[in-house]
């Protein structure tokens, strides 16, 4: 069965199609009129071994803010359609990930519950037209529509583009390892029968 998703969401500050195949090859086709987040979703599909292609018609004359936070979303939910009851996946995943000058890790559990915590003191700088204060929001957004738990610390760093690039490649790494098919398990990985 394809783990596949698509998912439209149309709202006064952004319209957006995004698709996703949680098993692809980590092609992705972005649009968001954000480039530094679309140079972040490639990251997400090229390191997650996933499909993404997403476009995405916001209100950047305002700022970038609405666009992250409903692709967040978008994915997010895309996420949970993909995965179905989550049979017989890991669960869990995680990821340290060291980027020149900085080190990141990642740790996902797809609980059906959402949790973000934030241990990253990322320096407010404008990367283009991409606040460094949104990667937080991305995913914050992603864990509350995808209900995951995510935890994400930073060990250090001091150039803020690799503190966020190296963030989410820790989160797609992570992702990746919780959403793989377990060969040993069948069924929900849960002591309740489901997730």
């Amino acid at each position: 069965m394809a783990r596949t998703a698509r998912i439209e969401r149309k709202t006064a500050e952004t319209e957006i199609d995004l698709a996703l195949n949680l098993d692809g090859t980590g092609a992705s086709e972005l649009r968001t009129g954000v480039g530094f987040f679309d140079h972040m979703l490639t990251h997400i599909a090229k390191h997650g071994l996933f499909d993404l292609n997403v476009t995405c018609k916001g209100d950047t004359h305002i700022d970038a803010h609405h666009t992250v936070e409903d692709v967040g979303i978008c994915f997010g939910k895309a996420l949970v359609q993909a995965l179905g009851d989550k049979a017989g996946i890991r669960r869990f995943g995680d990821s340290t990930l060291p980027m020149d000058d900085t080190l990141a890790t990642a740790a996902v559990d797809l609980s059906g519950r959402p949790y973000l915590v934030w241990r990253a003191d990322v320096p407010l700088e404008t990367l283009g037209t991409f606040s460094s204060q949104l990667a937080e929001e991305f995913w914050r957004a992603a864990s509350s529509a995808g209900v995951f738990n995510l935890h994400v610390m930073l060990h250090h760093g001091r150039n803020t583009h690799h503190i966020v690039e190296a963030i989410f490649k820790a989160c797609a790494r992570a992702l990746r390892a919780a959403v793989e098919p377990d060969p040993r398990a069948s069924g929900v990985p849960s002591t309740k029968g489901v997730l």
